[in-house]
């Protein structure tokens, strides 16, 4: 991702967290309970029209070793 898109993705990110203050706390209720392999994610989306979507995933090492570095990468941006 060049420069100028991960300063986009920041811009926006934020004003998503400005509209939408309990995700953020959701996220973290759930990170200190503790991600674990084995644990459900479940995603749904509910369209305007009704039609009603959802995924789900059975979290893997490697998904919450993907989950950490984001954490990670959260951290490092709050430092600068």
């Amino acid at each position: 991702m060049n420069p100028m898109d991960m300063m986009q993705l920041a811009g926006r990110l934020s004003i998503f967290k400005q509209q939408h203050p309990k995700f953020g706390k959701f996220l973290k209720s759930v990170a200190a309970k503790g991600i674990t392999e084995g644990s459900i994610m479940e995603i749904k989306f509910k369209a305007t029209d009704g039609n009603e979507y959802v995924a789900n995933i059975k979290m893997t090492p490697e998904d919450i070793e993907t989950i950490n570095m984001i954490k990670d990468m959260g951290r490092h941006k709050d430092r600068n």
